[in-house]
């Protein structure tokens, strides 16, 4: 396992400590590389209508994103037992990186899945589809 990755799952693991998870308690940390070396942190954040909730991913991408950044590279998903990302969640990696690494691991930082976004979402719905 690279340096980098060790960095970003203890970066995933320790922000994970801030999601706000009141009516799951599944609480959710992620860290995201760009290409440009910059590693962007998010949690989940719930709320009372459920609708309106924001997966960890999502934060991590949406700040990347509001900061100009663009190219992903990797992203580390913590979670108690290292569950996978939602769809939507797939859906908005799939919008800037569908070569991008997805690592989940567990509270522990074992991972449990290292995959691409494009394999977690086959046929996803893309910008090329709208051509």
């Amino acid at each position: 396992m690279s340096e980098k990755t060790k960095e970003l799952i203890q970066a995933a693991l320790s922000v994970r400590k801030r999601a706000y998870a009141p009516y799951s308690q599944y609480a959710v940390g992620a860290a995201l590389l760009t290409k440009s070396g910059k590693i962007y942190t998010g949690v989940n954040i719930e709320n009372a209508s459920y609708p309106l909730s924001i997966c960890a991913e999502r934060t991590a991408i949406f700040k990347a994103v509001s900061e100009g950044e663009l190219m992903f590279d990797t992203i580390v998903i913590a979670t108690k037992n290292g569950g996978s990302p939602c769809g939507a969640c797939r859906q908005v990696m799939v919008e800037f990186a569908s070569d991008m690494t997805v690592i989940t691991v567990d509270e522990q930082g074992q991972i449990v899945m290292q995959s691409d976004v494009a394999e977690i979402l086959p046929g996803a719905f893309d910008r090329k589809k709208l051509e």
